[in-house]
């Protein structure tokens, strides 16, 4: 009998070429393109799209690298499609999944870093001036009219100061309520503005089990702000549990990747969270308005004229000049935001 022949080389090391939609891995002769990488949210799955090409053949299939079954159904397809033997494929296959993982632990780290905003020194000097001002809240109050919302100033002060609480154990909730167009998601946008975009997650709409897949910390210390409260009706349950209880769990059934076996899996989101809603409904469901600070809207003649007036200003030379110090205004107070830290404080009376 003749010796098998001895297996082609590998490459010592591995060529990896990263786009924004794929990644190309190329071992030897064979080019394995991956797809869907960015989907994987958590460290304990690599669900991709795997192409593998040698000269005018490939084979393609969606797996979990991390499932040994899946992994050897591939290699089996593969070595069929290219015609190379099944160690090759295995072989490749052991450095895409560690090529994968240095580029997964790489994106974990930038969204980590993202997430946390380096401020610069002149930029802190300025932040920090404004939140040791004796008359804070008048400022605050003067940069909202500066950014084109007038009146309103209870609604304003009441909303800016609940976002704030998102930094407590048990932060405020808020429901922003009014008749049709009377400038509810204009107040509650103009908060928002005024936070961080990191601490804060706006949705238009939320379906009844979406709230509990979203990962265990995305939510902690964050603003969770829904255009509609209508939109929220099916999540509202979850809502509730959510404002009162700090967090939420629910437990549902999938298949195990390894035995294919069905399994119960527990899926936590943890708060604390600061809701902020809009709603045009007079009636808004009893236990989520027992939950919330609930704001009307001035829609009096009185408003409407002010806001009539902002906005014949505003096509002014002084008022064009204005907007370009909106955006001036609104990283010095998403600065400032982001210097506030919590402090334990001691009431003796």
């Amino acid at each position: 009998d003749k010796q098998a022949s001895p297996l082609p080389p590998l490459a010592a090391s591995v060529d990896v070429k990263a786009t924004g939609t794929e990644t190309l891995i190329t071992l030897g002769d064979r080019v394995y393109r991956v797809r869907g990488l960015k989907n994987n949210n958590h460290l304990d799955q690599l669900k991709i799209n795997l192409m593998v090409k040698r000269d005018e053949q490939f084979h393609l299939d969606k797996l979990d690298l991390y499932s040994s079954k899946q992994r050897q159904v591939f290699i089996n397809q593969s070595c069929v499609e290219l015609g190379v033997k099944d160690e090759v494929i295995k072989k490749d296959l052991g450095k895409v999944l560690l090529a994968l993982e240095e580029q997964q632990a790489q994106q974990q780290e930038d969204s980590n870093e993202k997430a946390t905003v380096e401020i610069d020194s002149e930029s802190r000097k300025v932040a920090m001036e404004l939140l040791h001002d004796p008359l804070l809240l008048d400022r605050v109050l003067s940069d909202f009219k500066c950014a084109g919302v007038v009146g309103e100033e209870t609604n304003k002060l009441a909303g800016y100061l609940s976002c704030v609480s998102r930094k407590l154990d048990k932060p405020l909730a808020v429901i922003i309520q009014s008749s049709s167009a009377a400038g509810k998601s204009s107040l509650m946008d103009s908060i928002l503005a005024l936070m961080p975009e990191e601490e804060r997650v706006q949705y238009s709409a939320m379906t009844g089990q979406s709230l509990f897949y979203m990962g265990e910390t995305n939510l902690k210390h964050k603003i969770l702000a829904i255009a509609e409260e209508e939109g929220a009706s099916n999540a509202s349950y979850a809502l509730k549990l959510l404002q009162s209880e700090g967090e939420v769990t629910i437990a549902s059934t999938g298949k195990d990747d390894t035995s294919g076996q069905l399994v119960t899996r527990e899926y936590r989101v943890e708060g604390p969270v600061m809701l902020f809603l809009t709603t045009t409904a007079i009636d808004i469901d009893e236990e989520l308005m027992n939950r919330c600070l609930v704001l009307t809207v001035n829609e009096t003649r009185e408003q409407t004229q002010r806001i009539h007036q902002l906005q014949r200003q505003r096509q002014t030379l002084e008022g064009l000049l204005l907007e370009n110090d909106q955006s001036h205004l609104t990283n010095l107070h998403q600065n400032a935001q982001r210097l506030i830290r919590t402090l334990l404080v001691a009431n003796p009376y």
